[in-house]
């Protein structure tokens, strides 16, 4: 009895040996992001990165057995710092273009194009005049190309409604879900003209040279397209959106 007991304890050592062994092997992956878009990513009022991005991302690292750590970065520098190593993704709702596409790579969807909408203060807003635009996103791209428009970019997504409010823009370009609170909370700004759909849907951004954590992740993601996760997640996060997935 006494070696039976003796056996089972060391089985028991030897296996939260091997648990303990994997985990320390598993491959610590710096998730970057933005922190200030809400609602795919924002700091909370404990200073953390929280928002539907977050979930996406401790769940991805969860499937894909990944050690993961979050790191924020402002937008305009966000792919210069992934290139050179600061961190080892980026998840901070930034949709999958070509042009950003030759410098990066990306992992598949895990949200759909989303509709990006006009806000200004004035429904007679026909897209011509002066347009604010986040630097560096698929908007400001989309309004360099308008016939009749003059871009202006901002840092950051609130510095381009502050723009239409103190009256240097005639309205703010954005991903709508971000302006739909904005918006409702304003009573002097409104949705005007019709929305666009930019992009081919929202990616992990990873180094060219990472081709297995691309990999990783989209099996990650596939399994949560599968099992209704990223629905589930979309509808918690985006009010009245229905999860396409």
């Amino acid at each position: 009895m006494m070696m039976k007991k003796l056996f089972t304890f060391g089985a028991a050592l030897a296996l939260t040996a091997g648990t303990a062994m994997a985990e320390s092997h598993a491959q610590t992956v710096r998730m970057g992001t933005e922190g200030a878009y809400p609602p795919y990513n924002f700091l909370n009022d404990a200073g953390e990165v929280d928002g539907y991005e977050r979930d996406v991302g401790d769940e991805l690292c969860k499937r894909a057995e990944l050690s993961c750590e979050w790191v924020t970065n402002d937008w305009d520098s966000i792919i210069p710092n992934l290139v050179s190593g600061n961190y080892d993704t980026i998840i901070a709702g930034m949709s999958i273009t070509d042009e950003r596409d030759e410098v990066i790579d990306f992992s598949e969807a895990y949200f759909p194009a989303d509709p990006s909408a006009f806000a200004s203060m004035s429904d007679s807003f026909d897209g011509t005049g002066v347009i604010a635009a986040q630097t560096g996103t698929i908007q400001a791209s989309h309004v360099a190309s308008m016939e009749g428009a003059t871009l202006i970019e901002f840092a950051t997504p609130d510095e381009t409604v502050a723009a239409v409010k103190n009256g240097e823009a005639d309205a703010a370009l954005a991903d709508k879900a971000f302006l739909e609170p904005i918006v409702a909370e304003d009573a002097e700004l409104m949705f005007a003209g019709d929305d666009v759909v930019l992009g081919d849907g929202i990616g992990v951004g990873v180094r060219e040279s990472d081709g297995e954590l691309k990999e990783k992740l989209n099996v990650a993601i596939a399994s949560m397209k599968e099992d209704g996760t990223l629905n589930t997640l979309i509808e918690k996060w985006f009010e009245g959106m229905k999860g396409p997935y």
